[in-house]
């Protein structure tokens, strides 16, 4: 009996995800790079663009921790109930 618990995400959802992350990046960089605007309103751009991406990836651990951390929680309750299970005995006498 196996203890992993089956993906929820497919393979071509993970790469559909991957590369519309990677159009929206390399889309946002071109606009900010040839915007018709003064450098420092570029930079001000660009150093949002880098924040919000950072940002996103730390997001998305913070979700997958969170879902890990009730995954293995649920196991663990189900471990306990398991051995409650096994150990129960409904033909012992009550005291």
């Amino acid at each position: 009996m196996s203890n992993e618990l089956p993906s929820k995400t497919t393979n071509a959802f993970f790469l559909q995800a991957g590369i519309s992350f990677g159009v929206a990046l390399i889309t946002m960089i071109l606009a900010v790079c040839y915007l018709p605007v003064d450098p420092w309103i570029r930079a001000f751009l660009a150093l949002g663009t880098l924040f919000l991406t950072t940002s996103s990836f730390t997001l998305a651990k913070c979700v997958r921790d969170a879902q890990e951390n009730q995954a293995v929680h649920a196991r663990l309750d189900q471990a306990r109930v398991d051995k409650i299970l096994a150990e129960h005995d409904p033909f012992r006498p009550a005291l």
